[in-house]
């Protein structure tokens, strides 16, 4: 017999971003990197249950080895549930398929696996062409590993772009940019980015970058907007920090009674963010959309928020550096200038 759900979020009521050319995308997601620690049939029943619960955003990526799985949870989705039209499909090109002849096949096949005609979004997961194999510690490079060369990315855009000719995908957007890499790509682009994905939360916020795509018409999606505390051994160091632990979240959620988690959300859509947080646990997961429909957060709570960043980036990309002794800050251009390759 089926577990009794919580309580389900009529999804007309989720609020949506819209992006440069009026497409409408849910401000709420449901993550599926979890392949680490969660199997794909795991994450593949969080789905489903997920659409039940009123998610209607899926943030998928081929990288995370579980897109087959999540794939015959979306025909259940279609085959009862909902109609493919009012869902929201992002997968991801992994960095070994940068090749400009390799982007098209690398789609197709998520498209396989995930039984869907088109995706909505269709994102270049990393800026390098730099791979790592699943489950590798901190200190693993690809043999052939370099830094970020423009020309070769906009071969791998201009492939990009071709997937939007081709009605495969109706967006392309960049994941783990900067705002000179953008620049670059935006000077050159025959088709703009819709979204950017990167790492936000109240200790990670980033509000110059996040200004800058706005004030261009990107989208901003916010990975990792609880802290990701169950994110991969690799990527904790020392210096780590956790919003769901700061006194002044913690002090919010107590005067709004919900849980450090909410406020994290709450705080992250109000500022105009999209958020795609990772769960299996039903409860947590309806909590998260919950969220984002019931009680805002005061504009006090959004300055006090706002004072709390600590800069504290917890992906920090080690495994896509291509240098020996090179720190990881290279990867993020932090004076404003692209590391040469």
């Amino acid at each position: 017999m089926m577990a009794q759900l919580p309580k389900a979020v009529d999804p007309a009521i989720v609020p949506k971003r819209t992006l440069a050319n009026g497409a409408q995308i849910p401000v709420m997601g449901l993550g599926t990197f979890g392949s680490d620690h969660v199997s794909g049939e795991q994450i593949a029943a969080a789905v489903l249950d997920a659409a039940r619960i009123g998610y209607r955003q899926f943030d998928c990526a081929a990288v995370y080895g579980n897109e087959a799985f999540i794939g015959e949870a979306l025909q259940s989705i279609w085959n009862g549930l909902a109609p493919r039209e009012d869902f929201w499909i992002t997968s991801k090109l992994w960095n070994d398929k940068h090749a400009a002849k390799d982007v098209a096949s690398s789609c197709k096949q998520s498209l396989r696996d995930l039984r869907i005609e088109y995706l909505d979004l269709y994102l270049v997961h990393w800026p390098f062409p730099n791979f790592h194999p699943p489950g590798c510690d901190v200190d693993s490079r690809s043999p052939d590993a370099r830094g970020y060369i423009h020309a070769e990315f906009m071969e791998t855009w201009g492939a990009m772009e071709q997937l939007v000719e081709q009605g495969l995908v109706r967006h392309i957007g960049t994941s783990n940019m900067t705002i000179p890499k953008l620049e670059l790509l935006l000077q050159d682009a025959q088709v703009r980015p819709a979204c950017n994905e990167m790492e936000l939360h109240p200790h990670f916020q980033q509000p110059e970058f996040l200004s800058y795509l706005l004030g261009n018409q990107i989208q901003p999606i916010g990975f990792c907007p609880l802290g990701s505390p169950g994110r991969p051994e690799r990527d904790r160091t020392p210096s780590d920090t956790s919003p769901l632990d700061d006194p002044v979240v913690r002090a919010i959620a107590d005067e709004h009674e919900v849980h450090a988690a909410e406020v994290c959300l709450k705080w992250a859509v109000q500022r105009g963010e999209v958020v795609i947080p990772f769960s299996v646990n039903p409860h947590n997961y309806a909590a998260n959309l919950r969220a984002v429909v019931e009680d805002p957060l005061t504009p006090e709570d959004m300055k006090k928020i706002a004072a709390a960043d600590r800069r504290c980036r917890l992906i920090k990309g080690q495994v896509f550096l291509w240098k020996e002794n090179q720190s990881w800050h290279d990867l993020w251009d932090e004076n404003g200038v692209i590391t040469p390759a």
